[in-house]
């Protein structure tokens, strides 16, 4: 079995405060492993507040704003969920922006649970093949993109799952994906 190496690679974390912890936690912890840089990027500097389903649960430092974020100094995006934080994210135009130029320069990017909602946003689904929480089919559905009931779904570079449960599969396929670099 070949290693996947990330060695080298920087993978911006795009989340804001009610981010799923585990969804943030979990990719983030697999890719580092992998050899990768990662940084947290989000709406405000200081830090932000995740939850674990309701509750809260612990705050991470940010390292960047998305205002001052440049896609172009990653190879990669992560967008866990939780919902609030995607919400939060679509309503802010620096967090689209961002999440828009790694689908103009073709990088990799994972999105898991509700974070899809910033894709939607940021019209990059229409055409595309994807998973997330059953309740955004029909956002994802009336932005253009074919909704599937899979645990991993990757399209071009964009890896989606639905929920926790489907972290080891989309963990796994987000290196996969930010090895195999632009598509």
């Amino acid at each position: 079995m070949a290693v996947t190496t990330l060695a080298g690679k920087r993978i911006a974390f795009l989340a804001a405060d009610g981010v799923e912890e585990v969804e943030y936690t979990e990719p983030r912890e697999a890719v580092e492993q992998a050899g990768a840089t990662v940084e947290l990027v989000s709406l405000k500097p200081g830090s932000i507040q995740s939850f674990n389903h309701l509750d809260q649960s612990k705050t991470y430092d940010v390292d960047v704003t998305a205002a001052d974020a440049d896609a172009g100094r990653y190879d990669g995006l992560v967008l866990p969920g939780g919902v609030a934080n995607p919400d939060f994210l679509r309503t802010d135009p620096d967090a689209v922006r961002f999440v828009k130029a790694f689908f103009e320069a073709g990088k990799p990017v994972g999105v898991i649970c509700h974070g899809p909602w910033t894709l939607v946003e940021a019209d990059v689904v229409r055409g595309r093949r994807i998973t997330s929480w059953p309740s955004l089919r029909t956002d994802l559905t009336n932005a253009g993109a074919t909704w599937v009931d899979e645990p991993v779904v990757t399209d071009n570079g964009l890896v989606s799952s639905r929920k926790p449960d489907d972290l080891p599969a989309f963990c796994a396929k987000i290196v996969e994906e930010f090895a195999e670099g632009r598509h």
